[in-house]
């Protein structure tokens, strides 16, 4: 029998969408996740382009799939057609496959799963509540497999499940939707010349959207042309931790940072304007805080201006130099668990959650 993997099947984790009967992975953390009781079985993924050039191993989709709390499977997907094997165990298995790196470098779509008739296949339940974070490489786990900080960027080595959204959402029994992109930031992108402007690396101008990726599949829409529904996933608290890279363009010019200061408080415009409800938390300072006194004047100003109380700011904890950091002079995943700890219990105090 052939499922659909719509929310009628599957939970459909973080910004998905269909295309010819394919669900559409890009983003950090997006997947599928359901329960099921059967034989073993088998899950086809479509490739983008980038994962089938030969020896292009730097921008392979890296995926990971879970049977219960097990990794079973962690991988690349590295030709145009995949099939994944799942072995099952007696009773409700929970399943979920989740695309561990991000939507810049790399796409896949998988294919409706075939299934025998006496199948039991249905959504796992939705978790206490929804995080939406909004971030950088940070939110995408970059470079946390490779503990060199001489090495730079690998989807090989990305792995957001080890990163802070993930964590933070994990302790507070949340489902999560991420929307990010390394390098990326609000003003400028990352830039190692100060006196040059990126900005063809922003989140704003594709908050809307599925995210910019360089990577395609075969007879599918771009997913920067492909426009986000916002009811899909209606978060309870929004995390936005971005300026590490605005950070490298402004550094102490003034003028810089209050050009950043007004784009943060336009982006938070953006974000309240599709999210009515939600608690808006601004993060910073996990890979450098100089920024987070103007992201505090920004959500300050923000607030008294347009009388909105439901946003306040969080000073994440540098990383620590002495302990080491991972690929291009990122996190260590004990440094992340130290900024998801403080995001917690900010979450936690201001939601009672």
């Amino acid at each position: 029998m052939r499922y659909l993997l719509t929310k009628d099947n599957v939970k459909l984790l973080g910004r998905t969408f269909m295309a010819n009967d394919l669900l559409i992975l890009g983003l950090s953390g997006t997947g599928i996740e359901f329960e099921y009781s059967g034989p073993a079985f088998d899950i086809t993924v479509k490739a983008g382009k980038a994962s089938i050039i030969p020896d292009n191993e730097e921008n392979y989709t890296r995926i990971a799939v879970y049977i219960g709390d097990e990794r079973v499977k962690d991988m690349q997907i590295c030709h145009e057609t995949s099939v994944i094997h799942i072995d099952t165990t007696p009773g409700l298995n929970k399943i979920r496959l989740i695309k561990l790196s991000e939507v810049a470098m790399s796409l896949i779509g998988i294919e409706p799963l075939e299934l025998p008739e006496s199948t039991i296949i249905k959504p796992t339940p939705a978790l206490s509540h929804r995080i939406e974070f909004i971030g950088d490489s940070i939110t995408c786990g970059y470079g946390i497999d490779d503990e060199d900080p001489l090495h730079g960027f690998k989807t090989a080595t990305e792995d957001m499940t080890r990163a802070l959204a993930y964590k933070t959402a994990l302790a507070l029994n949340a489902d999560l939707s991420c929307f990010a992109a390394s390098g990326y930031g609000i003003l400028s992108g990352y830039t190692d010349d100060p006196s040059t402007i990126n900005q063809k690396e922003l989140i704003p101008p594709y908050y809307e959207t599925m995210g910019l990726s360089y990577d395609s599949i075969k007879g599918t829409p771009d997913t920067v042309n492909t426009m986000w529904n916002f009811s899909d996933f209606i978060p309870d608290a929004i995390v936005i931790n971005l300026g590490t890279n605005d950070d490298s363009y402004c550094q102490d010019d003034k003028d810089k940072q209050e050009k950043y200061r007004k784009l943060y408080i336009d982006f938070l415009k953006k974000v309240r304007s599709h999210n009515k409800d939600a608690y808006i938390f601004c993060a910073l300072g996990l890979m450098g805080d100089r920024l987070y006194p103007i992201v505090c004047s920004a959500v300050n100003e923000y607030s008294e201006t347009t009388g909105d109380t439901k946003i306040s700011t969080i000073h994440l904890p540098e990383q620590d130099a002495s302990a080491g950091y991972v690929a291009d002079y990122h996190p260590l995943e004990s440094a992340h668990e130290k900024a998801a700890h403080a995001t917690v219990a900010a979450i936690r105090r201001t939601l009672g959650w």
